[in-house]
């Protein structure tokens, strides 16, 4: 169960990076069809998994509105895979205007557990419809009240770096209702400043940024976790740091392709 925990720690910043709508958004899209990021998970000196997130080539319809479908694909690796084999997968359609979500999926494969998830927003009624599918086509409806400004995990992700960081103060805190399985949350994120952040592809600007997590049996602190997007009109995580009792995990950037913006490595 441990390396379970490791593995999905390492990617809490990318689904739980929310921000609200009454924040001030930077006037250029950071982000746009084709968009592709990788990531390699530590774990010490050990590699302990893999994450794909991108931005599909096409744009979909759904509820009437033009969407962006985006997905992050995550995969355990070396012994943490041979221990317990994961193949997951979320996935959003945005709405290119609004910037909020219209459907959402799971797909998890973790060891002899499955699960499918499909959630359909329905803002006319604040409600979200809630299908599960588990192991044995065991299936599940269920309806949940939600807020207008809600995000999902990965749209909140993508909404993060819409935020203009050039009008936040250090400290200053973003905050958002974020529903996931089958709640409705209240997450922040603390704003920390801009740095200089060491990469395989060299040195670049980075803005960081703090989950602020609930106390817990896993972090060593509410500031335990660190994410940082380039300081320029990408915003793409470049750096992800996690303090935990069981060791610390970093997430480190492997490759990048179909950027909308120039990005600038030194």
């Amino acid at each position: 169960m441990k390396n379970r925990v490791i593995f999905w720690v390492g990617l809490i910043p990318f689904l739980f990076g929310f921000a609200g709508p009454s924040l001030p958004i930077s006037r250029e899209m950071p982000y746009g069809p084709n968009e592709v990021l990788e990531y390699r998970i530590h774990y010490g000196f050990m590699n302990a998994g893999e994450a794909r997130i991108e931005v599909h080539p096409k744009l979909y319809l759904v509820n009437n509105k033009v969407c962006y479908k985006a997905t992050v694909t995550g995969r355990s690796t070396g012994a943490f895979d041979f221990a317990l084999r994961i193949r997951d997968q979320w996935g959003t359609y945005i709405d290119t205007s609004s910037k909020s979500p219209q459907r959402a999926f799971r797909t998890i494969e973790e060891g002899k557990y499955r699960l499918k998830e499909y959630a359909y927003f329905d803002y006319k009624n604040n409600e979200v419809n809630l299908e599960r599918e588990t192991k044995g086509n065991k299936k599940e409806t269920s309806v949940y009240a939600i807020t207008n400004d809600v995000q999902d995990i990965i749209s909140g992700y993508y909404f993060l770096r819409t935020v203009d960081y050039n009008a936040l103060q250090v400290n200053d805190t973003l905050k958002v209702n974020a529903f996931f399985e089958d709640k409705l949350y209240d997450f922040s994120v603390k704003y920390l400043g801009k740095g200089q952040v060491k990469t395989k592809f060299g040195s670049i600007s980075a803005i960081k940024l703090s989950p602020i997590m609930p106390d817990n049996d896993l972090f060593k602190g509410g500031s335990s976790i660190r994410l940082w997007l380039s300081d320029d009109k990408n915003k793409i995580p470049v750096k992800v740091e996690a303090d935990m009792f069981v060791g610390a995990v970093e997430i480190d950037l492997k490759g990048y392709e179909g950027l909308k913006h120039p990005i600038c490595f030194k």
